[in-house]
């Protein structure tokens, strides 16, 4: 398949609004998006099937109300779950960005150890800060981990802004996620060891943790926001990097939906 070939489902509405920074990241890696609101997918107008990957996008949805991410990940749990199994079934990719993540762990999508993917076993909770953090985070990714979307990622920083996004988990649980290397990326210290402490560690999440995926590594979750860092002039030290010509060519966030993009190519 043609990289021009792939197409991107991104659900939208309801208090979502990353919807155009992700498209724009789609057709940077050169793969064509739609937009379709969630109620047009409910009605029919549109099916699953028609796409090879689908994105939760991050926003607000349903203002959070109830725990962000559930009155939509209901919405979606009652309404979509047939196609979504068939879909997750069919070798499709599904990345999910903060308040997707928090969708994806409402659904029960991530981690789904044993497959199910439809009950709920992690979380995604208020920051211990107690408050809505907007700032710069760095990541580093495990090269063990099956994810499809962190393939060659070593150390990368990416912006965030989240008022719930501590990981939380039983202690089983956690142990499976880490045995199984399912924890894609963790929040590190400039150093690249796993940050504790506020700020390296925005929210306090268990075992640093800022993305998980399911076995299969082909769906993924994170709290950074991949789509907001597609310019290096995204960056809050570009005027430096540029004088010290270290400028690079595109930002850092780009590589999780080329990855992403050229798996499907690859493999349909």
């Amino acid at each position: 398949m043609k990289r021009s070939d792939v197409k991107v489902l991104i659900i939208t509405g309801f208090g979502l609004n990353c919807e155009r920074e992700t498209a724009a990241a789609c057709r940077l890696v050169g793969a064509t998006p739609e937009l379709v609101h969630l109620n047009d997918l409910i009605a029919g107008k549109h099916t699953l099937g028609e796409y090879q990957f689908l994105i939760f996008i991050g926003g607000f949805a349903f203002g959070d109300h109830l725990g962000s991410g559930t009155i939509f990940a209901n919405r979606v749990k009652f309404r979509l779950r047939d196609q979504l199994e068939k879909f997750i079934a069919d070798g499709k990719l599904v990345m999910g960005v903060c308040n997707g993540f928090q969708t994806l762990t409402r659904l029960g999508m991530v981690p789904a150890l044993d497959g199910d993917y439809f009950t709920q076993t992690a979380a995604l909770a208020h920051n211990d800060s107690g408050v809505f953090r907007d700032d710069w985070c760095i990541l580093k990714a495990d090269p063990e981990s099956p994810c499809v979307f962190t393939k060659g990622i070593d150390k990368i920083r990416l912006p965030l802004r989240h008022g719930e996004g501590k990981f939380v988990v039983d202690d089983a649980v956690l142990g499976e996620i880490e045995a199984r290397h399912l924890a894609a990326v963790r929040y590190v210290n400039q150093d690249g060891t796993p940050a504790t402490e506020f700020p390296a560690n925005p929210n306090g999440s268990l075992n640093s943790i800022a993305g998980i995926c399911d076995p299969t590594g082909r769906v993924f979750g994170l709290m950074p926001h991949p789509e907001a860092f597609l310019s290096p002039y995204n960056s809050p030290t570009w005027t430096f990097d540029k004088a010290a010509g270290k400028l690079p060519r595109e930002g850092e966030g780009v590589v999780f939906f080329r990855n992403a993009v050229d798996y499907i190519a690859d493999h349909f």
